[in-house]
């Protein structure tokens, strides 16, 4: 499970399963004449701003424009590598740590969320 998955996954919870457990419709289902099951619904519509507000530590932490602080929030490991791999995932080849790159990652990271079903203020995407 990539970085991001697991910010995902903290933040806007795990994506609704069908009833057969799986996220991806099986091929061999249509085989053999059965309708497939649908496809895994994402979440929507998640509060990101309220949810991260509510967990234990927010107030003392800088969650909302530092990457470091959010994924300290989040229970992530927040060393340089783990950033670098993040911002990797997320489309920037050259990270290097610098306070722009940092920035750029707690935007892109809201970004993202905000992609894949959060409610993020704009502030926070900008």
């Amino acid at each position: 499970m990539g970085i991001f998955s697991k910010i995902k996954e903290a933040v806007l919870g795990k994506t609704e399963e069908v009833k057969t457990g799986r996220t991806q419709p099986d091929s061999n289902w249509t085989k053999r004449g059965e309708k497939a099951p649908p496809p895994a619904r994402p979440v929507t519509n998640v509060d990101v701003e309220s949810r991260l507000s509510a967990m234990d530590g927010a107030d003392k932490l800088n969650w909302r424009t530092s990457i470091v602080d959010l994924l300290k929030l989040l229970g992530i490991d927040s060393s340089y590598e783990n950033r670098k791999e993040l911002a990797t995932e997320l489309g920037r080849a050259d990270y290097e740590g610098s306070a722009d790159d940092n920035i750029w990652l707690h935007k892109r990271t809201m970004r993202e969320l905000a992609d894949n079903g959060g409610k993020v203020p704009a502030d926070m995407l900008d």
